[in-house]
This record gives structure tokens, C-alpha cells and sequence, in this order.
């Protein structure tokens, strides 16, 4: 009743007295406004409805590297980890046999490319570094796949020096950046179910 007559007089008293119809849909319809705008509400980050309630302890064992580059799966391993770490309460241990859920990752394919050219020597200016991995979470359990991406595909691009005598490897911050950008994606996916 409190609600009433707080928009009764948010609404001019002419309104109310002359246009008996107009009163009862304006309240009626601010009514609905505010109801809805009640349901709406907001859940806590890091728990999304995808993972099952008896889940505590994730285990993430090194990925798989099938790519003949070195150790590009202890790379994104770390990186998954240490977001798990940082946005999650759940505890995160390497050996499956201490856990509820394991999460198994495999590094398929990284491939390297020239993406520009300098225009008067010819050599490349920017390169990119793509890296495509599958990850899969399972209950251990249900035995149930909790979730599943066959195909996270992740580039980054690096600047090549055009000197020799400034040369500096920047492959391996690109690697770093990329693996992030990984973790931070993939540990979303998990968790906020999309």
C-alpha cells in the first residue's frame, strides 16, 4: 500500500480526477517496471551453474603436446592453474586421484606466420603465433563430461626487429600473452557456462 500511494503521488492530481482511466494503467504499469526490475538480479562471479555441487578439488594434469614446440603445454597448464588460483575458491592439484573433476587439455597445432612486410627490404615486420588446443572436464564421480572444446584456437601477434643488432626473441612474451588469454577465456567458459 506503501508502494500506491508513493505513485499516487508521483502522479499530478488533475490526471487522478480527470482521466479515471489513465491512473490505473500508470500505476499498473510502473507496478509491472518495478517488479521486473526486482527479479533482475546478479550471481557471484566464479559460480557459474556448470559445475556440480560436490566439486571442490580440480585436477590439472600437464597437457598433452602433440607440436613440436617445447613446452608450450607447461606453458598453458600454468596459466589455467593460476587462474583457476586467482578467480575460484576451488582447490587445484595436478593428481587426479586427490580430485573431484580433472581437467585434460591437449596443445594439437601451433603454427607461425608473417602477417606484414616492410615494403622496401621485403622482411617481415609482424609475425603471429596460433595455437589450437582441446580441453575437456570431467567428474570423476559421475564419469560425466562436465565440459568439452575440441578446438580453442588463440593467436597473438609480436613485432620483429628490423635490425639484427636489436634483435630481441619476442615469440616467448607473444607464448605468454597467448597463454593467458587462453586461461582467462577457458576458466570463464568453465565457470559462467557459456
Amino acid at each position: 500500500m506503501k508502494i500506491l500511494r508513493c505513485i499516487r503521488g508521483a502522479i499530478p492530481a488533475r490526471a487522478r480526477r480527470g482521466q479515471k482511466g489513465v491512473c490505473p494503467l500508470l500505476i499498473l504499469l510502473v507496478m509491472g517496471f518495478t517488479l521486473l526490475a526486482a527479479s533482475c538480479g546478479y550471481h557471484e562471479g566464479g559460480r557459474g551453474a556448470l559445475l556440480p555441487p560436490d566439486v571442490k578439488t580440480i585436477a590439472v594434469p600437464i597437457f598433452t603436446n602433440q607440436t613440436p614446440q617445447f613446452r608450450i603445454e607447461q606453458q598453458l597448464t600454468a596459466a589455467v592453474t593460476q587462474e583457476f588460483i586467482e578467480r575460484t575458491s576451488y582447490r587445484i592439484t595436478q593428481n587426479p586421484a586427490e580430485a573431484d573433476a580433472v581437467l585434460r587439455g591437449t596443445v594439437k597445432q601451433i603454427r607461425q606466420g608473417v602477417v606484414t612486410f616492410n615494403p622496401q627490404t621485403g622482411s617481415a615486420t609482424t609475425l603471429q603465433i596460433e595455437v589450437v588446443a582441446g580441453v575437456e572436464l570431467t567428474d570423476l564421480h559421475s564419469k560425466k563430461v562436465i565440459f568439452s572444446n575440441p578446438d580453442y584456437i588463440f593467436r597473438e601477434q609480436y613485432q620483429v626487429s628490423p635490425t639484427a643488432s636489436t634483435l630481441i626473441e619476442e615469440d616467448r612474451p607473444a607464448l605468454d600473452r597467448l597463454s593467458q588469454e587462453f586461461a582467462r577465456t577457458l576458466v570463464t567458459d568453465i565457470l559462467e557456462n557459456f
